[in-house]
């Protein structure tokens, strides 16, 4: 029997059946001993996770290792799904002057994701609909992690500069004709950089986002007077749509906490009202006058995630578990990161085979340690706090298969 057809049979018991059946064969490997936080299932509790084929084939407390090929100790970890970035820069190539749409400042994603547990990334932008088939070739096709696109708004892509500026090149139709020709890795449609008066990207991209069913992430501001944040979020955006870069403070944009520490009084009624308040860390868009305060009036994200290019690594974001971590000590839940990190995103971008722990889904899998102690994080603006908790990852599966094991806990031990 095939990989393939092996698959499908199990899967199509599964289905008929509302339960795996007992096989004779070895199982590939079992996760014991962790405890599985799984916010799709409503599951934190210590229980075993068992794999073949590249699938979830049971997941319950004290499982059977007879005919499991491998078993993984992981008492004292946590288990989670396998970590969606939702806002990241990987269309990355040689073009001068391409800034994050074929250029050297975005990355590809393999170095940075496993590492993390992150086993999903979102390109949030770096093609319009003139380019993605060169990033489609270029990165999606030659990566281990999975790669999923939100399409730029303007047809070349975040190519800096002017290109951004071009309203003749922000069309909605052949957005939605490039989204609807490749449904299976774009996503979303993206507004960024656009520093005019006009409400045209975000209203072309509303529009592509309507003729293809997807959503919007919207990077706003740029101009002064700056645009309204409350028409923004009443008027233009849709329930599901996204507004990145949430604690951020830049020229050019309304933040959402004011000078006196106080949140802007139309923020959670439009997070209420379905509006995707996503992290989005990046190089200058995380600020501890923002976050902290904001968490405290009981504004928190729906969505962690990066936004990774060169520009962001090596300053206060550094990774996707450094944002997750940094959120962690200031008032979210450890539950609370996790979902907003797996299950959540995985909703928001309209793919809900990902981010979860059911029986029967792909096994993307994290294996992270909670460690604590004192840890510094800083945010962009060099500003440090001192936090007790830290998350790391151990382990990372992608379709099963082991792809990051940072101290060798899926290894045998070396005998002389």
């Amino acid at each position: 029997m095939t990989a393939l057809s092996k698959k499908t049979c199990v899967l199509f018991l599964f289905l008929t059946l509302g339960s795996f059946p007992t096989f004779s064969q070895e199982i590939d490997l079992m996760l014991k001993g962790g405890t599985v936080i799984d916010p799709k299932n409503k599951i934190n509790q210590r229980l075993d996770v068992a794999i073949d084929d590249g699938i979830i084939v049971q997941v319950g407390p004290n499982l059977s290792t007879k005919n499991v090929f491998q078993v993984v100790d992981v008492t004292g970890l946590y288990v989670v799904p396998g970590i969606i970035d939702m806002h990241g820069h990987h269309f990355y190539g040689t073009e001068p002057d391409a800034y994050l749409s074929n250029g050297s400042s975005a990355l590809a994603p393999d170095g940075y994701t496993f590492r993390s547990g992150v086993t999903t990334v979102v390109d949030v932008g770096g093609s319009g609909w003139r380019n993605f088939k060169t990033f489609k070739k270029q990165t999606i096709e030659t990566s281990q992690t999975r790669v999923l696109s939100f399409l730029n708004i303007v047809g070349t892509g975040m190519k800096g500069g002017p290109i951004e500026q071009n309203l003749l090149d922000m069309d909605a139709r052949l957005t939605a004709m490039e989204a609807l020709a490749f449904p299976d890795f774009i996503v979303g449609v993206k507004v960024a950089h656009y520093a005019g008066p006009e409400w045209t990207p975000v209203d072309q991209a509303v529009q592509a986002g309507k003729l293809a069913n997807i959503p919007v992430m919207i990077d706003f501001g740029g101009v002064e007077p700056e645009l309204s944040l409350e028409t923004l979020f009443n008027e233009k955006l849709r329930p599901g749509d996204i507004f990145t870069h949430c604690y951020a403070k830049v020229k050019g944009r309304i933040p959402l906490v004011d000078e006196k520490r106080k949140l802007k009084p139309f923020v959670l009624p439009a997070q209420k009202k379905g509006i995707v308040f996503d992290v989005g860390h990046g190089g200058g868009s995380f600020l501890w006058d923002q976050a902290i305060p904001a968490i405290e009036q009981g504004f928190k994200p729906n969505t962690i995630s990066t936004d990774l290019h060169t520009g962001s690594m090596n300053g206060g974001m550094k990774d996707q578990l450094n944002v997750m971590s940094k959120l962690l000590n200031v008032g979210l839940t450890l539950d609370e990161v996790i979902e907003a990190s797996t299950w959540k995103p995985a909703q928001v971008i309209n793919r809900p085979a990902l981010g979860h722990l059911t029986v029967g889904a792909g096994a993307d899998v994290a294996v992270l340690k909670l460690e604590n102690g004192t840890f510094g994080y800083t945010d962009v603006m060099g500003w440090k706090v001192i936090g007790n908790k830290k998350l790391v990852c151990e382990l990372t599966l992608r379709d099963g298969k082991t792809v990051w094991d940072l101290n060798g806990v899926s290894k045998p031990v070396w005998e002389k």
